[in-house]
């Protein structure tokens, strides 16, 4: 698998095939619970305690870019009234939740995790 894939499906960096998260994405009242280890290699996804305080930077840009483009869209492009502009940027800031808190926990664990893909070596 190719480290875009894997980056998108949630996989390890270390061996791309465990997954980082224990439940699917439509397991909505779940979609936080992350894997202490990789099923498949036992690497760890928890280098240190707080390691995945830096995410919030991440997601906070990810909800920036997502509310400015709706906000944009919604209020000037289709010029709904202020009531239902409201309304729908809260609706989708609530629903963009749980794909942003995973995209960005999994781009912090590729990017500073220490893990890298080893190909063949790393997998028995």
């Amino acid at each position: 698998m190719s480290y875009r894939k894997a980056l998108l499906a949630g996989k390890c960096p270390a061996c791309r095939k465990g997954n980082i998260f224990r439940y699917p994405l439509s397991s909505v009242h779940r979609f936080s619970a992350m894997n202490h280890g990789c099923p498949v290699c036992g690497a760890s996804f928890e280098p240190e305690p707080g390691f995945y305080f830096g995410s919030m930077f991440i997601t906070y840009a990810f909800n920036v870019a997502i509310l400015v483009v709706a906000g944009v869209l919604l209020y000037y492009v289709w010029k709904l009234p202020e009531w239902l502009f409201l309304a729908l940027v809260l609706l989708l800031a609530v629903g963009a939740m749980p794909l942003s808190f995973r995209m960005s926990r999994i781009l912090w664990l590729y990017w500073f995790g220490g893990l890298y893909f080893r190909g063949k070596e790393r997998n028995p």
